[in-house]
This record gives C-alpha cells, sequence and structure tokens, in this order.
C-alpha cells in the first residue's frame, strides 16, 4: 500500500482539515500520515479558537513519518514558522499544496508573512497548487471569476514555480469548470454543478489528488479523477 502525508489543521467538527484528508487517503485505498499544523475549536458556522502547534513539534512529526511516503499535500499552514519548518523537512517526490488562507467563515488561518513565505518556499517545491478562486485573487491581485481569467491567473502562478496550478472553479457561475495548467497547455474539467452546504470540499479534492499521485497517476490522471471522485461523493452523498 502507497503513502500519503498530509499537513494541516485539525478541525474538532470534521468537517476540513486532517480529518477529512485521511478519510480521503483511506477512501481511495492509500496509508495516511499526518502532521498536525494547529487544533482548531470549530463547527459548521464558525471557528471559535486556532491554537497553533509550535513549529518544532510539526518538524518532528514529519521526521517521524517522512520515510516510505509517496506523496504529500499540505493545508492550513498558519504561520512563516510552520512554512519554513515544512519546507527544511519536506522531502517527496510529489508535494500538491493547498493554499488555505481563509475558513469557510471568514476566519484568517495564515498571517500575512506565512503567506509570503508559502509562495516564496513552498511553491517552487510544488508538483501541484490548487487555489479556488478567492485564492487565486489573493495570490495574483486581481479578480479571478471567469474561465479565461482563471487561465491568466493559472499562468501568473506558475511563474511562482509549482509544476502545475489547477485553479478550482466551484464558485462560478453555472457549471463547475477547473482550469489545470502545466506552463504550455491548459486542460479544463467540466462538471455539472452540485450545490452542497458541506465544508471540506477543497481539502478532500487535493487529498484525493495526493492519494492518487502517491499511486503512481500523473498529475493530469490525478486531477480528472479526483474530480470523478468527487462527484461520486456528491452523487451518493
Amino acid at each position: 500500500m502507497n503513502t500519503a502525508l498530509t499537513i494541516a489543521g485539525s478541525d474538532s467538527s470534521g468537517g476540513a482539515g486532517i480529518q477529512v484528508d485521511l478519510t480521503t487517503f483511506f477512501s481511495l485505498g492509500v496509508k495516511g500520515v499526518s502532521a498536525i499544523t494547529a487544533v482548531t475549536a470549530q463547527n459548521d458556522t464558525r471557528v471559535s479558537l486556532v491554537h497553533e502547534v509550535p513549529a518544532e513539534t510539526v518538524m518532528e512529526q514529519i521526521r517521524s513519518v517522512i520515510d516510505g511516503v509517496d506523496a504529500a499535500k499540505t493545508g492550513m499552514l498558519c504561520s512563516a514558522a510552520i512554512v519554513e519548518a515544512v519546507v527544511d523537512e519536506l522531502k517527496v517526490p510529489r508535494l500538491v499544496v493547498d493554499p488555505v488562507m481563509l475558513a469557510s467563515s471568514g476566519r484568517s488561518l495564515l498571517t500575512e508573512d506565512g503567506l509570503s513565505s508559502m509562495v516564496k518556499r513552498l511553491f517552487p517545491l510544488a508538483t501541484v497548487i490548487t487555489p479556488n478562486l478567492d485564492e487565486a485573487s489573493r495570490l495574483t491581485g486581481r479578480n479571478v471569476d471567469s474561465v479565461l481569467s482563471m487561465r491568466d491567473a493559472a499562468k501568473a502562478l506558475h511563474q511562482l514555480g509549482p509544476q502545475y496550478v489547477l485553479v478550482k472553479g466551484g464558485h462560478l457561475v453555472g457549471d463547475a469548470i477547473d482550469v489545470l495548467y502545466d506552463g504550455t497547455d491548459f486542460f479544463e474539467g467540466h462538471s455539472p454543478r452540485i450545490e452542497t452546504t458541506r465544508r471540506g470540499t477543497g481539502c478532500a479534492l487535493s487529498a484525493a489528488i495526493t492519494a492518487f499521485l502517491a499511486n503512481g497517476e500523473s498529475v493530469v490522471g490525478a486531477v480528472e479523477n479526483a474530480k470523478s471522485f468527487m462527484n461520486e461523493i456528491f452523487l451518493e452523498g
């Protein structure tokens, strides 16, 4: 069984973060290991507390499980100190960076220094980054609200160093369209919009991509399979 690592925050409600990542890994037949960056107290409507784990503790968690990891993903990283710890310790062949910045309730989950460090230090190590429209807008400093602007954002973000950029279009009007860019070609994934109140969909998608990468899929194949996996979850649920 191949192994995937998630480096993210713990969600006490089970709706996102480490809990969703490990469940997704298990569902896709991959052994999941983890390094927790923060302990949160939250439910479906609000985050009432975020307790950041010391960077040294994050480093030791990674060290303890890194041997044999086939792919890894990052989610909530909180601060520059944790980003630097991840960069120093994370040596894996495939890395998915989900640039988590805000909770669904709007609470900030990443400091400005942490965001800068993530862009400068972590993005260049990434196999693929997976910003949603709001994250892509913040990262590029431009409004990303259409397929054309998603393509422009993907080009701009690719210049920051990742091998692939996946701009997720779940908040577009109409069909959900994701744009994947490898520096040369665009790949678009289309699916009917499924209205849902579930949180953690971004966590689950990036975890599914990580699981498929751990099992040896190409990035394009991993993204396509992950999107199909997400559609099956919502159609069944």
